[in-house]
C-alpha cells in the first residue's frame, strides 16, 4: 500500500496525506489544526497516528494550522532550518523534541519511507518540494513554482505520481481583482507555476513513467479547476499522449480528493 490524498489545496490553504501500511505523513498544515482533524477523521485516519509532518515553506497557506496540531497530538514536524526560522509563531508552539530539521536536498527516512526534499523557486525563506519513496515506488510534490528550472524537473523524473501546481491562467490573472503588485508577483520568477507549464512538465514527465497527476495549488482568483484541466489535458494532446496512459485529476480547495492508490 502506499496512497496519497489531499486534504485541502489551493491558495487559502494545503495540507496532503500519504500513507504505507508502517507510515503515515502529512506534507503542511496550511488550515486550522481543527480542519486537518476533520478531513483526516473523514478518511478514517486518526490524527494521533500520524508520524510527521514535513514543512514545504513558512507561509501561512501551508503552515496555519502546524504548531496546534503538532502540539495537540505530539506529532514530529520535519522542516529545514531557515524555514523553521522564518515562522516564529508556528516554532513557538512546536515542542522541541518534536523539531527534526533537514538540509534541502539532502534525503532522510521516517519508518518505511525515504523522503528527499529539492529547492523551488518561490519568494520564501528556503522553500523546497518532496519525493517520496516506497520500495522502488516514487511519488512527489512541487508547488508554489516561480518558474520551472531543470533540477525540479530532474526530481520529479521517474515519479509514478505528481502532485503538481496549476496556479493561474495568465488571461484571467490579468482581469482579476488582484492588485498590480500582486499580479506581477504570482507571473513572476519566485511566484507561482501556470496552468500551460504545469501540462508542459506532465507532458515530459510521461517519458519516465507518470501514471497519473494532481493539478494543486489553484487560485481561487485567477484560475478554475475545468480551465487548469483543459488547458493541461490540451498540452497533453499535443504532445500526442495516450488518454489511456495518464490519470490526470484537480485537488479540491475546500475538499479531500479521492484516494490515490499506488
Amino acid at each position: 500500500m502506499f496512497n496519497f490524498c489531499s486534504l485541502y489545496s489551493g491558495s487559502s490553504g494545503n495540507s496532503l496525506f500519504v500513507e504505507t501500511p508502517n507510515t503515515r505523513l502529512l506534507v503542511d498544515a496550511g488550515v486550522s489544526s481543527k480542519k486537518i482533524e476533520t478531513a483526516l477523521k473523514s478518511i478514517d485516519i486518526d490524527p494521533s497516528t500520524i508520524d510527521g509532518i514535513l514543512v514545504t515553506h513558512e507561509h501561512s497557506d501551508h503552515v496555519q494550522g502546524l504548531g496546534t496540531l503538532s502540539r495537540k497530538f505530539d506529532l514530529p514536524v520535519f522542516v529545514n532550518q531557515e524555514t523553521l526560522d522564518a515562522m516564529p509563531k508556528q516554532k513557538d508552539k512546536i515542542p522541541e523534541k518534536n523539531i527534526k530539521t533537514f538540509k534541502v536536498n539532502d534525503k532522510f527516512s521516517i519508518n518505511d519511507l525515504d523522503i528527499k526534499s529539492f529547492s523551488i523557486p518561490h519568494d520564501a525563506a528556503n522553500p523546497c518540494g518532496f519525493s517520496i519513496f516506497k520500495d522502488d515506488k516514487k511519488i512527489s510534490i512541487a508547488t508554489d513554482i516561480g518558474h520551472m528550472t531543470n533540477s525540479i524537473v530532474k526530481n520529479l523524473e521517474e515519479s509514478l505520481f505528481v502532485l503538481l501546481e496549476s496556479n493561474y491562467d495568465p488571461e484571467v490573472l490579468k482581469c482579476s481583482s488582484y492588485p498590480f503588485n500582486l499580479k506581477t508577483r504570482i507571473a513572476g520568477p519566485t511566484g507561482h507555476l501556470s496552468n500551460e507549464m504545469a501540462g508542459k512538465t506532465i507532458s515530459y514527465l510521461l517519458k519516465s513513467g507518470l501514471k497519473k497527476a494532481m493539478l494543486g495549488h489553484l487560485s481561487k482568483e485567477s484560475n478554475f479547476p475545468e480551465l487548469a484541466y483543459q488547458t493541461v489535458l490540451d498540452e497533453l494532446i499535443s504532445n500526442n499522449y495516450d488518454e489511456n496512459s495518464l490519470s490526470v485529476l484537480v485537488a479540491s480547495r475546500d475538499t479531500h480528493s479521492k484516494i490515490i492508490e499506488l
